[in-house]
């Protein structure tokens, strides 16, 4: 069989098939539904590397080697995100949470990205911080850390270059002071200031933390969405010692907290922020 007729099976893969490599990774169907048309080419493109004949070969060496199962999830990992995602919750950090740390006169403010792509959360962090140091005289020195199992994504996390469809929620005056605008204004460069000082880590965080004592934790759009509800608990629990008392988690806009998660509040404006209380 060719490639292209390797391409073309795959492709037609029926969704019992594609629901037998999300349960041999503890994954949820209801997070890979609207996207498993394009994790399908990545997939398709990873069989045609092997020169796999048809899912089920393809299913055999996934279960027998360590090394293409590994490759399987990334090709599996999905990266959905901009600058300023869910702008209610970046208002809600800009005026609220992050004041309200910096009012208890820590002298260090540790923020954690988990999952974090190609950097665009964690960038949008570093522009607010900016900000913010027009209303404050002495801010605490700031560690922030980005984690993704992805080392792709890490890569063009440090390299902090973005097409226009990752901006569109970032106003021109502020595009102006924190990109170098090149081609046109079709692809914009994260100045150095902004990228100074942030620790990059290929890291899952189920086999490793980066960690422990942070103030803020971002966990969107990544464990509570893609995984089944064992490993949500598990890897919740994970990262939750990695919190500092009454510090926040904060998850992805339309994503829940597992029944058991305890010792949370939530915030009184931003529903997907929370404090831990432990």
């Amino acid at each position: 069989m060719n490639k292209r007729q390797s391409h073309l099976k795959f492709s037609a893969m029926h969704d019992n098939q594609f629901q037998k490599l999300l349960d041999g990774f503890n994954l949820a169907w209801s997070g890979y539904r609207k996207v498993r048309k394009g994790v399908k080419k990545h997939l398709s493109r990873h069989m045609q590397e092997l020169n796999c004949p048809g899912f089920q070969a393809y299913l055999d060496l996934i279960t027998q080697n360590d090394a293409v199962r590994q490759e399987c999830m990334l090709r599996m990992t999905v990266s959905i995100s901009r600058f300023f995602r869910d702008r209610k919750l970046w208002v809600g950090l800009e005026q609220d949470i992050l004041p309200g740390l910096i009012k208890t006169q820590l002298r260090r403010l540790r923020i954690w990205s988990v999952g974090c792509a190609r950097g665009e959360e964690v960038y949008s962090l570093k522009i607010i911080w900016d900000r913010l140091r027009q209303t404050y005289t002495h801010l605490p020195v700031l560690e922030i850390t980005g984690t993704d199992k992805h080392s792709g994504y890490i890569d063009k996390a440090r390299a902090g270059v973005y097409a226009t469809s990752s901006l569109k929620e970032v106003p021109p005056e502020m595009r102006e002071h924190y990109f170098d605008i090149r081609r046109n204004g079709h692809r914009f460069d994260v100045k150095a200031f902004v990228k100074a000082d942030i620790d990059w880590k290929v890291q899952d965080i189920f086999a490793e933390l980066p960690g422990s004592g942070f103030n803020i934790i971002f966990l969107r759009n990544n464990l509570l969405t893609y995984y089944n509800e064992s490993l949500k608990e598990e890897g919740l629990s994970r990262v939750v010692k990695a919190l500092t008392p009454n510090g926040w988690l904060i998850v992805g806009s339309r994503e829940k907290m597992p029944a058991t998660a305890s010792n949370f509040q939530r915030h009184h404006s931003i529903p997907w922020a929370y404090r831990w209380e432990g």
